[in-house]
């Protein structure tokens, strides 16, 4: 089933994303479950959050996995919306 995170980073945490990218990007591709993510980009092109499309089977595997993510574990995001998605298009 698909979800959405989305996800904001804090204020001025740039050197947190650049920190932790490694082991984020090392995530992504060990769990297996992300069907496609990039960053939001500011009005300057700089990376200010997040979007990760997750295929788990629920709401709690959803939570689980940004749980874990080491971006979320280093404190970066600001917040953190999960949101079952229907792909309709694509």
């Amino acid at each position: 089933m698909p979800f959405a995170l989305i996800c904001t980073d804090k204020p001025g945490a740039i050197d947190t994303r650049k920190a932790n990218r490694e082991a984020h990007l090392a995530y992504i591709k060990d769990t297996g479950v992300v069907a496609q993510a990039g960053p939001f980009l500011d009005a300057d092109g700089g990376m200010c959050g997040s979007l990760v499309i997750l295929d788990v089977a629920d709401r709690e595997a959803a939570q689980t996995w940004a749980d874990s993510d080491p971006y979320a574990k280093a404190g970066l995001f600001a917040d953190v919306r999960i949101e079952e998605w229907k792909k309709v298009v694509g």
